[in-house]
């Protein structure tokens, strides 16, 4: 199973400054982990214990994961995940 992710500049130290990885796993848990087998740390900064970090947002299929099942988001060949920092800021 092929599934795109698509890095965040911040990110990409990771993955060597690819914006685009192909992992595979059936849910998002089991796609970071192998992830995590060809690039040592990015796991740990989008997945937080169980679940994911809160200031990390992540789309299958432009669709935010976070209104579907989180984490643990069933996934299918040929899905597209982007993970996004999350922008915060302003004026008080």
């Amino acid at each position: 199973m092929a599934i795109e992710v698509r890095i965040p500049t911040i990110l990409r130290t990771y993955t060597d400054g690819e914006k685009t990885v192909q992992g595979a796993g059936d849910t998002l848990a089991a796609l970071f982990a192998d992830l995590e087998t060809r690039h040592t740390g990015i796991q740990t900064r989008v997945v937080d214990g169980d679940q994911l970090r809160r200031f990390v947002n992540v789309y299958l299929n432009d669709e935010d994961v976070r209104f579907l099942d989180g984490i643990n988001t069933k996934l299918t060949d040929g899905d597209n995940v982007t993970i996004l920092p999350a922008v915060a800021g302003g004026m008080a």
